[in-house]
């Protein structure tokens, strides 16, 4: 046990700053820059020949997917993950408490582009390919930012970088599960979009990047879970099922990955695509 790390002295806290009795916390922070860096990766994306949209586009798409993602990862939050949080709804206005479902924000910023896609005349399949090389940025913010706060660890192992998070109460030493999910979530998935991008023509095949990516973030999900200690109100659901909740939500979303990868090979987008200016 004395040869674990110990989170306490990392010197972490969730707070990053505190301005009077208003505190910002890095699970906020970690929203932002997703949002920030995932917009200026975009514009990159986009300045490249056939693009589904342009500038302006992208600057009022960022509005429908930051409100995607809130409300959808909220909900799914709700719904997966604490349903008997409807008994009381001010309790799921309650954001900076965490609880967010990324299965919900994708459902909820899949269906935000869909109407931004309606709205401008693109091809909605499309911008969700140029959309999806962005989400890793997001989900790898995310993921150190569950490791400052301490949760969302793993499940108990000696493994020589085992850490004691302080709210296991058992003092065992545990995976920390976030960073795996950090790095193949995030790095790894982005590496293998980025790579798609711009040294393939998946670009040019509706369908396949966003297809890649939810192959992989199934993947790579489901196969964390396993590291992962399930949810404190799901163990229950873990164990009758045999997976956890997080493992059977991937699975549909491998199967649309798979789905979306094979349709892209019949697809391909011969010249820029011909984009309308914002009404």
């Amino acid at each position: 046990m004395d040869s674990h790390i110990a989170f306490a002295s990392l010197g972490l806290s969730p707070i990053a700053i505190s301005v009077g009795p208003l505190d910002i916390r890095w699970y906020s922070l970690a929203y932002i820059a997703g949002i920030i860096a995932g917009w200026w990766y975009l514009l990159r994306l986009l300045a490249q020949p056939a693009a589904p949209m342009n500038r302006q586009q992208a600057d009022d798409l960022v509005f429908y997917a930051t409100l995607g993602v809130i409300l959808g990862g909220r909900l799914g939050y709700v719904i997966f993950y604490g349903p008997e949080m409807i008994l009381h709804p001010l309790q799921i206005l309650k954001l900076w408490d965490g609880g967010m479902s990324f299965h919900g924000g994708a459902a909820g910023v899949s269906l935000a582009l869909i109407l931004f896609a309606r709205r401008h005349g693109l091809e909605w399949l499309r911008v969700h390919d140029y959309v999806a090389c962005t989400v890793p940025i997001g989900l790898f913010f995310g993921r150190l930012a569950n490791f400052v706060n301490g949760e969302l660890w793993g499940k108990p192992t000696d493994v020589p970088w085992a850490i004691v998070f302080p709210g296991s109460h058992d003092g065992l030493a545990r995976h920390p599960s976030q960073l795996y999910e950090a790095g193949l979530e995030g790095l790894v998935l982005f590496a293998v979009l980025a790579f798609l991008f711009w040294f393939t023509d998946a670009r040019r095949k509706p369908g396949m990047l966003v297809g890649v990516f939810l192959i992989g973030y199934g993947l790579a999900r489901f196969t964390v879970e396993f590291f992962r200690e399930p949810d404190a109100q799901l163990v229950g659901f873990a164990a009758r099922t045999g997976l956890h909740m997080g493992q059977w939500l991937t699975v549909p979303m491998i199967a649309a990955g798979i789905y979306l990868v094979a349709a892209a090979w019949q697809r391909s987008v011969d010249h820029p695509a011909q984009v309308t200016r914002s009404q």
